[in-house]
């Protein structure tokens, strides 16, 4: 059994993707399954370095101090089979009506995903401007901010939805509502 739609969110870092989803997950509740394609990642590397996997999970500098290891590392993964980490990732997903793909960072990413379930798939682009992002922590770092797991989908054109959280954004309940109605009704 499929799920009926699966949302799938991409943003720069510290553009807020995290906070929405995890909002949109409080509201739809037992209707929905949060997927992380960094998952898989993050689980590998914890096990061969033996680190702290939720540490790697949450939005922490723990985790920045392996980001730009983990990115090369998957990048190699991803040379080989381009869709790995959707995969694994989806593997484990518990089936719900629906799905939250919370950090969608490449082309390949949005093509397995349309590949695997076409018309289910909903894009969503969460953008914030620098200011913003930088108030919430973001700090330029050389090969990990301008490579392939940050920008790929820059000139990527096909949203279905583009949410602006930066210092213009709506409240939260509102950016919510405009994501619920890409939802059909379940």
């Amino acid at each position: 059994m499929k799920p009926k739609v699966i949302l799938l969110f991409s943003g720069k870092r510290k553009s807020g993707k995290d906070f929405l989803t995890n909002n949109l997950q409080a509201r739809l509740a037992d209707k929905c399954e949060v997927i992380k394609i960094s998952e898989p990642i993050k689980r590998h590397w914890a096990k061969e370095k033996k680190l702290n996997l939720d540490e790697l999970l949450s939005d922490t500098e723990y985790k920045e101090q392996y980001r730009l290891e983990m990115i090369e590392w998957s990048d190699e993964m991803r040379k080989k089979d381009y869709g790995h980490f959707c995969r694994l990732a989806c593997c484990n997903a518990t089936i719900k009506p629906i799905w939250i793909v919370s950090d969608i960072r490449r082309k390949t990413d949005v093509r397995w995903f349309k590949e695997n379930y076409g018309d289910l798939i909903k894009t969503i682009k969460i953008i914030a401007d620098e200011d913003t992002r930088k108030q919430r922590g973001y700090q330029f770092k050389p090969g990990v901010d301008d490579v392939t797991s940050e920008c790929d989908l820059d000139d990527y054109t096909d949203w279905g939805l583009i949410i602006n959280n930066g210092q213009d954004r709506l409240p939260v309940e509102e950016q919510l509502r405009t994501i619920l109605n890409l939802i059909p009704d379940l």
